[in-house]
C-alpha cells in the first residue's frame, strides 16, 4: 500500500542500463495480472538499442522522457498468438472484431500496471506514455507487429535521476459513487477541482499557455477537439488494418 501511495512519474533517468534479469523479473510479475479467461492476450516488446529507440522517439513526439529512458516497454494487445493456437488445434477463432480488441487491450493494460508496481518495488522509476495509440500505425511498422495486434501503451523505465513531488489528485469523494452513479452539480465540480486550480504550478501553467482557466489549457492546448478527432479516425483505420473489423 505504501509503495502505491508513494508513486511518482519519473522523467529523468540515469544512463545506467538495466540487467536482463531485472527487466524479465518485472515482466514476470506483470504477467501475474488478471487476464480474460486466462487467454493472456498481450505481448511486451522491449526496446533498448539506440537504433530502435531512435525510431520510436519521434513517434512519442520527441519527449525528453523517451530520450532519457534506457528501456521502453511497449504493451501490445495481442490476439495473434491465441488465434494461431486455435487454428492449429482444429478450433475456429472469431476474434477479428472490436470486442476482441477491447478485451486484449484490457489484458495488456492490467499487465502494464503490474509491471509499474513491480518496477518501483525494485527501485526503478517508470513513466506512462499516453502517445502510443496516437502513432500506432508507425509503431506497428517499427516493431514489426502482425495482424490482430495493436500497441496500447508504453512505459519508459530505468533508474531514477530525479525526486519529483507527487502530482495532485482529486479527493476520493469525487470518484466514489455508492450503489449508483451520482452525477455532479456545478458546486460539486467547483469544490472537486478547486485545489488543482489554485496550485501555484497550475497558475504558472495557465500563464505559460496564455489562458484564463486551467480547463482551457486542456481543451485548447493539450487535448484539443481537432487533435482528438484526427487521432480517433487514424486509430479506427489502423484497427481495421490490423484485422479488428467492426
Amino acid at each position: 500500500m505504501e509503495l502505491l501511495n508513494q508513486h511518482v512519474s519519473i522523467r529523468k533517468f540515469k544512463s545506467q542500463s538495466l540487467p536482463k534479469s531485472v527487466i524479465e523479473s518485472v515482466i514476470y510479475s506483470g504477467a501475474k495480472a488478471s487476464t480474460t479467461g486466462n487467454m493472456q492476450l498481450y505481448s511486451v516488446v522491449i526496446s533498448e538499442t539506440p537504433e530502435l529507440k531512435e525510431k520510436l522517439i519521434p513517434l512519442h513526439f520527441n519527449q525528453n522522457v523517451v530520450k532519457s529512458a534506457p528501456v521502453l516497454l511497449t504493451f501490445i494487445a495481442d490476439f495473434n498468438r491465441f488465434t494461431k493456437w486455435c487454428e492449429i488445434s482444429n478450433a475456429v477463432p472469431g476474434y477479428g472484431n472490436f470486442l476482441s480488441f477491447v478485451t486484449a487491450a484490457i489484458d495488456a493494460i492490467l499487465v502494464a500496471q503490474n509491471v509499474c508496481v513491480a518496477a518501483e518495488n525494485q527501485g526503478l522509476g517508470i513513466c506512462y506514455l499516453g502517445t502510443t495509440t496516437y502513432n500506432a500505425r508507425e509503431i506497428i511498422g517499427v516493431l514489426n507487429l502482425p495482424k490482430l495486434t495493436f500497441p496500447v501503451t508504453t512505459l519508459a523505465m530505468g533508474y531514477p535521476n530525479e525526486s519529483p513531488v507527487q502530482t495532485d489528485r482529486i479527493p476520493l469523494k469525487g470518484i466514489i459513487h455508492k450503489e449508483r452513479y451520482n452525477d455532479y452539480s456545478v458546486s460539486d465540480i467547483k469544490e472537486l477541482f478547486s485545489f488543482k486550480e489554485n496550485l501555484e504550478s497550475s497558475k504558472q501553467f495557465i500563464k505559460e499557455n496564455n489562458k484564463e482557466k486551467l480547463a482551457q489549457v486542456f481543451t485548447d492546448v493539450r487535448y484539443k477537439k481537432a487533435d482528438n478527432e484526427f487521432f480517433s479516425q487514424k486509430m479506427l483505420e489502423v484497427l481495421k488494418e490490423q484485422g479488428f473489423m467492426f
